[in-house]
């Protein structure tokens, strides 16, 4: 198989990282496409991509086809996959476009604002033998590969509890941006668009099978339709209980992202501006402890982390060795699932058990 060919749909902030990633793999991929309704954005994501590549655009013959229509793009045959970074409310419907016209997909967090998109997504994807990957890269961070390793090897004993902390801040200048931020129709609040990774890795770390969910959500300082802060209780089947705190009401400025592990022969804890620290890390085996930490590699510069270039080599190597990627439709159904019962616990005030059946954000609205 020789060079898989990219295409990049939706130009806005995160499809840097996309086209970030497709440029540091550049030696298995190519970007030979982007779809945007505004050029100047297409024009600034084709800027990164030979930017990375250390290219001058002006001194070659750039190929890369641009397209206000994506619709018009998938007719193009010779794209391999798609990688979907446009407004949450149009994940669902792209990515079974998509597909359907026979592309893999890299759709970015959350997959869908409902449940039953979620899994039309996850079964046409089974049905075409096509690649789904949801973008959590932060399972890619080597903090949280150490995290998920020492559990596997089961050195925290039995786990308690866990907890995510997302303490960031969102002012009105963020939401006035984009009038699709904050609505129900296209976003959800903090819970589904800021704290979702975080939530994701939480139930990663305590086993993924959820019994029930309790949430309290409210809109305190923000100018939006969804929530600017929510907390989550989750009791999970094997018992152990996950605590979620999310805001973007911090004041002044992004304060934390944190991912807590406790258990009976262990406490680790996951910092930094991506839970890309170890800030903490005992265990009662005491194998690497000092090494772990003090070998770190601390890298990323944003709240978006590194993750995203090993992400999409995973899904890469998923395409050519036909087999299924790190973060599948179903994983990434599962932290949707977490948030989508945290709105409708906080909408009924009641605990939800799992499954919670077919739940959509417009519910809410």
């Amino acid at each position: 198989m020789g060079k898989l060919r990219f295409a990049i749909l939706g130009c806005g902030r995160i499809s840097k990282k996309h086209a970030e990633a497709i440029a540091n793999n550049h030696r298995e991929v190519e970007l030979i496409a982007v779809c945007d309704h505004k050029d100047k954005k297409m024009e600034a994501t084709i800027d990164k991509y030979y930017e990375i590549l250390s290219i001058n655009k002006s001194n070659i013959n750039n190929n890369i086809k641009k397209y206000l229509d994506y619709k018009e793009m998938l007719k193009d045959e010779s794209i391999d996959v798609v990688a979907i970074a446009t407004q949450s409310g149009y994940h669902a419907k792209i990515t079974i476009d998509c597909l359907n016209r026979g592309k893999h997909v890299i759709v970015e967090k959350p997959m869908a604002l409902s449940l039953e998109d979620a899994e039309e997504m996850i079964s046409t994807s089974r049905k075409k033998n096509l690649k789904l990957t949801v973008c959590y890269q932060n399972r890619f961070n080597p903090p949280i590969q150490k995290l998920r390793k020492a559990i596997e090897e089961k050195r925290f004993g039995k786990i308690v509890n866990g907890t995510a902390r997302i303490l960031w801040n969102r002012d009105d200048n963020y939401y006035k941006q984009s009038d699709w931020r904050g609505t129900w129709e296209l976003d959800g609040g903090a819970l589904m668009n800021q704290c979702i990774h975080n939530i994701d890795l939480l139930q990663w770390m305590l086993g993924g099978k959820v019994d029930r969910v309790y949430a309290n959500t409210g809109n305190f300082l923000r100018n939006i339709e969804a929530e600017d802060f929510g907390v989550i209780i989750i009791r999970f089947q094997n018992e152990a209980i996950g605590m979620v705190e999310g805001s973007v009401c911090v004041y002044p400025e992004n304060l934390e992202e944190t991912l807590s592990i406790f258990g009976e022969k262990g406490t680790a804890v996951i910092g930094g501006i991506a839970v890309n620290k170890i800030e903490t890390w005992n265990f009662e085996d005491k194998e690497n402890i000092e090494s772990d930490v003090e070998n770190q590699e601390i890298y990323t510069t944003g709240v978006y982390g590194d993750g995203h270039t090993p992400l999409f080599k995973d899904t890469i190597d998923a395409i050519k060795q036909d087999r299924e990627p790190y973060i599948t439709g179903e994983e990434g159904k599962k932290s949707l699932e977490i948030v989508l019962a945290a709105y409708k616990s906080q909408y009924y005030s009641k605990k939800i058990l799992f499954p919670v059946g077919n739940v959509s954000t417009l519910e809410f609205k």
